[in-house]
């Protein structure tokens, strides 16, 4: 197959043997391309690049050792169209770096009952060569995802691409580069974590830098830039009349995007794909960040308050799976009347990625920080099905804690709220939510996606071999505590020596 330049690739590797003969290998090579064409015309986020039929183990290692060298890959889908003897996968499979998923599949979607005689069954005998191979992973412990049905199955497709979408938030995030201005909020625990497990664990390279150096490229962004994202300010939100040019407070809104201009110049420089902020180390800038850290959410960037370094990269591996997600906080309750909820903000930072409609930029005191009023990004989150995703760093390991949510329009305006905010109803309800998410330890900073569904998120935990406790409309309290006593367990007993 030819590729498309720039495109993440997921390449689909076809087990077989000599023994059949070089008829059937071609048989089997045709039949794996239109399996792939099949899953193409379902959609997915990736392009699918065919490899040659695999029918020994020097060939299956050496495109193993390809897979692990191409950036543009992000994971292969593996297939035994016939019988593929697993001891030639051994190799291959150990080699195996990127993300795995075993795709269980056959040509035919029905039985040729009239006939089908032996030649056919020697062909089409995926359920007899998959089996080996589910073998020889479960042999060597090789993380995966097994998806079962025929490609053309809308319900398969689906599922494969969760995994690809997961895919691409493991591979950005084995690679990112997050810059923390200045350290975490003091006193708080939950921010806290090992930056050395994390880069051997999860590829994140997480370090410090003074908040002045920050300062010292805001202050120095030239007069263009800041008047071309004042038009660009104009042109995609509402403002405010006093921030418009000629209101009273228009400075204000210039300094906004000279910290946008700064912020974007220190992070491209430097190859950064998150960062962190903390108001208690704000150094010589005037505002706090607010409007600019919202944008940089906006274009994919991964953030985290308080110098929360966890979930500004969880935010930025999430971010490259695709849609909308932002930053959030579990803030306070809705207990009734009505349905109870959550209603979800931070202090300024919420990504307007998922607005309802279109933000308004205001200005407002902010009673921490002790500096100028900053200006911010207001809104309602779009209403839709969405999960709430932590991490935490339980000191001899990393967890993930999400919850199934359901976003919603707030029961009455928030005319006096002069945040971005984002209501929610948390599977199965809010006092087993709760009891579950503060049973896990789950943190109070998190993401809210949109679109990042609860199989790829766990499908992303398998690639990290990280712990996933979900909470969703089946979970229970006894049932999700029962569920971490033993997942304590598993992990203590799973750790090497």
């Amino acid at each position: 197959m030819t590729t498309t330049v720039g495109k993440p690739q997921i390449w689909f590797l076809t087990g077989s043997q000599h023994l059949y003969g070089p008829d059937t290998l071609q048989q089997v090579a045709d039949q794996s391309a239109d399996i792939q064409q099949q899953l193409v015309a379902g959609g997915l986020s990736a392009e699918i690049v065919g490899k040659p039929v695999l029918t020994d183990s020097s060939a299956i290692r050496q495109v193993m050792l390809e897979a692990n060298a191409d950036p543009s890959c992000l994971g292969v889908i593996a297939w035994m169209h016939t019988f593929s003897p697993a001891k030639m996968w051994i190799t291959g499979l150990d080699t195996l770096r990127k993300p795995l998923l075993h795709l269980h599949t056959q040509h035919n979607r029905s039985l040729p009952w009239a006939t089908i005689d032996m030649d056919f069954m020697n062909l089409n005998q995926a359920a007899h060569g998959d089996r080996e191979f589910g073998f020889i992973q479960a042999r060597l412990g090789v993380p995966r995802k097994t998806v079962a049905g025929h490609a053309g199955d809308p319900s398969v497709v689906t599922r494969v691409d969760a995994w690809i979408r997961a895919a691409a938030g493991y591979q950005h995030l084995r690679t990112l580069r997050l810059a923390r201005f200045g350290d975490n909020m003091r006193d708080v625990a939950v921010t806290e974590g090992d930056k050395v497990e994390a880069e051997l664990r999860f590829g994140v390279s997480v370090n410090t830098y003074g908040v002045n150096d920050l300062v010292a490229v805001v202050d120095a962004a030239p007069d263009d830039a800041i008047d071309a994202l004042l038009a660009e300010y104009a042109d995609l939100y509402e403002l405010a009349p006093e921030l418009a040019r000629g209101g009273e407070r228009h400075e204000s809104l210039r300094y906004a995007a000279r910290i946008e201009a700064g912020l974007r110049q220190f992070l491209t420089e430097g190859g950064f794909g998150a960062f962190t902020t903390n108001f208690e180390d704000l150094g010589g800038l005037r505002q706090l960040p607010g409007l600019a850290v919202q944008r940089l959410m906006a274009d994919g960037y991964g953030f985290g308050g308080e110098g929360d370094w966890k979930t500004s990269a969880l935010l930025a591996a999430v971010k490259a799976m695709g849609g909308a997600a932002s930053f959030m906080e579990d803030y306070t309750y809705h207990f009734g009347p009505g349905d109870p909820k959550i209603l979800g903000a931070h202090m300024l930072e919420v990504c307007p990625s998922i607005a309802a409609d279109r933000p308004r930029v205001e200005i407002h005191p902010l009673g921490i920080g002790d500096r100028e009023d900053p200006v911010r990004l207001v809104f309602d989150a779009a209403p839709g099905p969405g999960t709430v995703i932590g991490l935490v760093d339980l000191g001899d390991r990393f967890r993930l804690v999400a919850n199934s949510v359901e976003v919603t329009a707030p029961d009455e305006p928030l005319p006096a709220l002069p945040v971005a905010r984002a209501v929610w109803k948390p599977a199965p309800s809010l006092s087993t939510s709760a009891e579950c998410w503060l049973t896990a330890g789950g943190p109070h900073h998190t993401v809210l996606t949109k679109s990042a569904s609860p199989e790829t998120l766990r499908d992303f935990a398998t690639m990290l071999q990280t712990e996933l406790l979900l909470i969703d409309e089946d979970t229970t309290t006894h049932d999700f505590t029962d569920r971490v006593r033993w997942n304590a367990a598993y992990y203590r007993l799973s750790r090497p020596l």
